[in-house]
């Protein structure tokens, strides 16, 4: 669907199922800053058969390698309805592939697509203020640090503060004014 330098962004098909599922319960393949939540197997299957995992508001790609094998996904979610936002998160599978710009490779592609497609004004990403990883995905890709939000993530039995980075639309098409 989406080529990229280094990876490529698809849908995600039928026969992907059971090893994302295994994917999305590997609890330790998450690191410390992504949300550890899990789906019962049923409940992740019955939503991939009512959207395959791509709505209007809210989808989720497989990021693949070049045997097609998956490495990670990206997904993006509208944030609160008062908000001209969307969401990205994302997450690398395989240590291998940590730190060889697969991240900001899936990033750049899924943000181009999104202001492309959808008529918002900013993409925001939510990152813990120790994951440096992120922060490097985010500047890389050109999102600039907002400032903190503070107390507002549970993760792991407790509160964190949160990084808030975001685009606009005029910064990503290099301050053109579009209509």
């Amino acid at each position: 669907m989406l080529q990229g330098s280094i990876i490529r962004l698809r849908m995600v098909r039928e026969n992907d199922l059971e090893a994302l599922y295994q994917f999305h319960l590997d609890l330790s393949s998450r690191g410390a800053y992504f949300p550890i939540g899990v789906l019962a197997e049923p409940v992740f299957k019955a939503r991939f058969r009512e959207t395959g995992f791509w709505q209007e508001k809210d989808g989720m790609l497989v990021i693949v390698n070049e045997k097609d094998e998956i490495v990670g996904h990206v997904e993006f979610f509208y944030t609160v309805p008062y908000l001209d936002e969307i969401e990205l998160s994302y997450q690398i599978y395989k240590p291998d592939y940590h730190g060889r710009g697969v991240a900001t490779d899936a990033v750049k592609l899924l943000t181009g697509y999104l202001f492309d497609r959808i008529k918002i004004n900013r993409i925001r990403l939510i990152i813990h203020p120790e994951n440096l990883a992120s922060k490097r995905v985010a500047e890389k890709c050109g999102y600039k640090s907002e400032g903190v939000a503070r107390g507002a993530w549970f993760h792991r039995g407790r509160n964190h503060d949160v990084e808030v980075y975001a685009l606009l639309r005029q910064e990503h098409y290099g301050g053109m004014q579009t209509t």
